[in-house]
């Protein structure tokens, strides 16, 4: 199976604004953005289309014109809790430092942990697999998500995350089923 994960668009929001599962729309760019997502896949063939309920990830789903896409909670982005639509100045320095220093285990207030949303990525990643064990899959979702199946499939420490450049609109594929059932990354951030 050949899994491609893609990352929604730019939004409409302003820079320094911390936003993860905030419904934040797209830029008024969407459309040429999308157009371009779209001829990187152009002559694929998809079995399915999953996507995250967030109207980013949802408008480029249904843009890309290839399926019904099927809404999964699991692939929204980190819930930063407390400090959703804050700026990033706005967190206290230490509170956010000792964050940076340990988001694989340590969550922003009333948020989730890198290693919670790697969790319900992977589950959904396994049932995916179960279900569409032959045939390509498009999964539109946030650059978090697939930074963490990324470093699922690499075995990589959550600390090394955002060492993995995941642009807007990029297209990174994996496959299964291959070379002793061991994940093969195709591309990244194409």
């Amino acid at each position: 199976m050949k899994l491609f994960l893609i990352r929604h668009t730019a939004l409409q929001v302003p820079s320094g604004i911390c936003y993860g599962q905030s419904d934040i729309d797209v830029a008024s760019s969407f459309m040429d953005e999308a157009l371009h997502t779209q001829q990187k896949i152009l002559n694929t063939q998809f079995d399915a289309i999953f996507t995250s309920p967030l109207q980013r990830c949802l408008k480029l789903a249904i843009a890309l014109n290839i399926g019904e896409p099927l809404v999964d909670n699991r692939l929204m982005e980190l819930n930063f809790g407390d400090w959703e639509m804050s700026t990033w100045g706005d967190i206290p320095r230490d509170i956010f430092d000792a964050w940076a220093h340990n988001y694989a285990n340590l969550a922003p207030p009333n948020g989730e942990t890198f290693s919670q949303l790697q969790q319900r990525g992977v589950d959904f990643l396994e049932e995916i697999l179960a279900h569409y064990p032959n045939g390509n899959i498009a999964i539109v979702t946030h650059g978090g998500m697939i930074r963490a199946l990324l470093a699922h499939v690499l075995n990589m420490p959550l600390k090394g995350l955002f060492r993995l450049t995941i642009d807007y609109g990029s297209i990174t594929q994996l496959e299964f089923g291959v070379e002793n059932s061991v994940p093969k990354i195709n591309f990244v951030n194409l």
